[in-house]
């Protein structure tokens, strides 16, 4: 894929919005849809968990350039179509200055590029896509290559609000870049509290938390006071749910009325889960979802039950 028609794919988020989904169209409500939530394809984390070198081990990752593969497949065979994929960050596994990140890049733009045309691709920073201290060279590297770090966009009369999570875990080394989202998710929060959105959802990399707002502070959420603070903004402007990856398990829970989802990666496993992607349907009323393993969705697609709630 050359740079030119890598662009066209995959710069799609600018200007803080995405241009798949123009808003004047998308606002309303039409009818329930459904989208699919990826996480973690991490090309090169499988070879480095394996060895015991996270930090400069990851040189090989064919096992997860076939397991992208079978997702993308399994995703341009579904019927209806989904409405978009979600990948929630840690595209690739070499960090911002290491070896192999190019190669890896170019190889998973190459499979992403596979996707059906028809089915928009909305990008999610994660740490390995802009470091776990970003700067505002990786940042600006990440925008160069997958588009913008955070955006906005209504599809089906939803609001979909996706930030960069780095900042909420550490953004010494780019303060100026963390008040500038800050100030435009609240800009975005307003939006959603005015209450003209029929549902109104979020994703990001790092889960607020695993599966309790009190828990510890751990690297795979973020810490107390930032979760909480984030978390009561959330309810407040009544976002119905938050999506992430990060942690390669399934995990999850509930503040208030707040879904807190953690999807398992398409690439590496650290539990027992299996290589999937998950189903996320919205109704008028309400949002369900349902991970599936990349094997179950490629052999059965959507669920009878899932495709009836879109009857509703």
């Amino acid at each position: 894929m050359s740079a030119a028609e890598a662009g066209s794919v995959f710069h799609r988020a600018r200007g803080r919005t995405l241009d798949a989904f123009p808003a004047e169209k998308e606002k309303e409500w039409k009818g329930p849809f459904y989208f699919i939530q990826g996480a973690d394809p991490q090309f090169g984390l499988m070879k480095a968990w394996a060895t015991g070198d996270c930090d400069s081990g990851g040189d090989e990752w064919g096992q997860e350039i076939r397991l992208t593969q079978q997702a993308v497949q399994a995703i341009n065979k579904l019927r209806p179509k989904p409405k978009f994929f979600v990948l929630c960050g840690d595209l690739i596994h070499a960090m911002p200055g290491t070896p192999w990140r190019k190669q890896q890049t170019e190889d998973l733009q190459r499979v992403l590029g596979m996707v059906d045309q028809e089915i928009p691709l909305v990008l999610v920073s994660g740490n390995h896509d802009v470091g776990n201290v970003p700067t505002a060279e990786t940042v600006e590297e990440f925008r160069q290559t997958w588009g913008d770090d955070y955006f906005s966009f209504w599809a089906g009369g939803v609001l979909f609000l996706v930030l960069n999570s780095q900042f909420l875990h550490d953004a010494s080394q780019c303060p100026a870049l963390k008040l500038a989202q800050d100030r435009w998710l609240e800009q975005q929060l307003a939006v959603a509290r005015q209450r003209q959105c029929q549902h109104a959802i979020v994703f990001q990399h790092i889960p607020l938390f695993l599966h309790s707002i009190d828990e510890d502070d751990d690297y795979f959420n973020l810490t107390k006071a930032v979760r909480k603070e984030l978390a009561d903004k959330l309810i407040r402007a009544g976002i119905k749910a938050v999506f992430s990856g990060h942690y390669h398990r399934n995990a999850g829970g509930t503040y208030q009325n707040l879904d807190m989802v953690v999807s398992s990666a398409i690439g590496c496993q650290l539990g027992k889960d299996t290589h999937g992607l998950r189903i996320v349907v919205v109704t008028a009323e309400k949002i369900v979802h349902r991970y599936c393993s990349l094997d179950e969705l490629t052999e059965k697609g959507l669920g009878g039950d899932l495709l009836a709630l879109m009857q509703e």
